[in-house]
């Protein structure tokens, strides 16, 4: 069954990014775009996506926002934040919010598919070594099905940089 992903970013080329890497994974799908958290909540509550790619700082509404404003919808969506801040409170806000992880987007290359994988499995992403979350996380071996995934030669921010 091939999941459906919803990527909410305020900069096209970054949508455009994330749209290009996760097409490699012929099991993912996206199924729509949004600039803006309100733009996400509306797209969530009409696409009903298995994932939301969420980004933080948006205009209007933000991320944490939208993600609360989501989960209220009471939908199975699993929402991850993608986001530029590095703060150590970072996971304890995405927590607070109703996210099921987040990655940073200058980890990217390293952490997004894997992410991506486990959040689709149920399960939750605080990023490497995210201390601070309550949960602890620490990125698990990639499953059998990620080993088997084609593997890319371009990096993420090749993706996003060079689209």
């Amino acid at each position: 069954m091939t999941a459906r992903i919803l990527i909410v970013d305020d900069h096209d080329v970054v949508r455009q990014g994330l749209r290009t890497f996760l097409a490699e994974r012929p099991d993912w799908e996206v199924c729509g775009e949004a600039r803006n958290g309100q733009e996400a909540v509306e797209a969530a509550a009409t696409l009903k996506p298995d994932l939301i790619l969420l980004d933080i700082t948006m205009p209007g509404i933000s991320g944490l926002e939208a993600a609360s404003r989501i989960r209220a919808l009471g939908t199975p969506t699993r929402i991850l934040i993608f986001t530029m801040h590095e703060s150590p409170r970072i996971a304890i806000d995405v927590s607070e919010a109703g996210a099921h992880g987040f990655v940073q987007k200058s980890q990217a290359s390293r952490d997004l598919i894997l992410a991506v994988e486990r959040l689709l499995a149920g399960d939750t992403f605080f990023g490497q070594g995210a201390d601070s979350t309550p949960q602890a996380e620490q990125p698990a071996e990639p499953s059998a099905k990620a080993k088997a995934a084609p593997k890319s030669n371009t990096s993420f921010y090749q993706t996003v940089c060079f689209a």
